[in-house]
């Protein structure tokens, strides 16, 4: 059994490229309405322009609070309610602690796990009035494993996991769920891939990696489930994997 998407609304935070422009190109195709929201607009207004969709562009950094406020602001004033907060930005920064800039780690928290909270935070009082929503993070397979070359990105990571496990727990009385997928390895600029052959070779040649469309299906299939069923934690990993 799936649940229709058609005319749900969806924030996207990092829409811009990868995983989060992957899945306004996929949740468009579902008849859902759209909030794309990152710091580069000129990207995302090129991707709204192919999408048939009703889609709302904002610039916003997930490290900025009046960003954030004023996205839940906007989406709600265009469309009257939020049905899904897909919380997608983030940064990568792997090596080794010591030699590494702990300024950039500090920003990188503040994206990864600083951001997710608040952009929960933002939208749940709207969830809570209409007695529904999704509100999907991605995590990484990080979450789940201590990856040793990346000891903050996978510190991260495990702050996601365990705050999906417990506002999930929280939430669902009020009839919105809670949940997180967990890639592996993703071909896209976050992995330092741009060029369409390199992503090619990355995902079917060499196996090594995800294509970013492999996680929007997977962030469809969860979102699409009837309302009594959460994914809690999906991890998905490429054929060949080193964890």
């Amino acid at each position: 059994m799936t649940k229709s998407m058609a005319g749900k609304v969806v924030i996207i935070t990092g829409a811009s490229s990868g995983i989060g422009a992957a899945c306004a190109r996929l949740l468009s195709e579902q008849g859902c309405k759209l909030t794309l929201a990152a710091r580069s607009k000129d990207k995302m207004q090129a991707l709204a322009d192919e999408l048939d969709s009703d889609s709302l562009v904002l610039r916003a950094d997930m490290t900025a609070h009046a960003d954030i406020d004023n996205m839940i602001a906007r989406t709600l004033h265009r469309f009257g309610r939020i049905d899904v907060l897909l919380a997608n930005a983030g940064q990568y920064i792997p090596g080794p602690f010591a030699d590494g800039d702990i300024q950039a780690y500090a920003t990188m928290l503040r994206l990864n796990v600083d951001g997710v909270l608040r952009c929960a935070h933002a939208v749940l009082p709207s969830m809570q009035a209409q007695g529904s929503g999704d509100i999907v993070v991605t995590s990484s397979i990080s979450g789940h494993i201590d990856i040793v070359g990346e000891p903050v990105y996978s510190a991260s990571k495990h702050a996601v996991q365990t705050f999906v496990h417990t506002l999930r727990r929280q939430a669902a009385k009020d009839g919105i769920r809670v949940m997180s997928v967990a890639p592996g390895p993703v071909a896209n600029p976050m992995q330092g891939l741009y060029d369409a052959d390199e992503i090619r070779r990355a995902v079917e040649d060499k196996g090594s990696h995800l294509a970013s469309e492999d996680c929007a299906e997977a962030i469809l299939f969860m979102l699409s489930r009837p309302p009594h069923v959460t994914i809690r934690d999906l991890v998905i990993l490429p054929q060949i994997n080193r964890v």
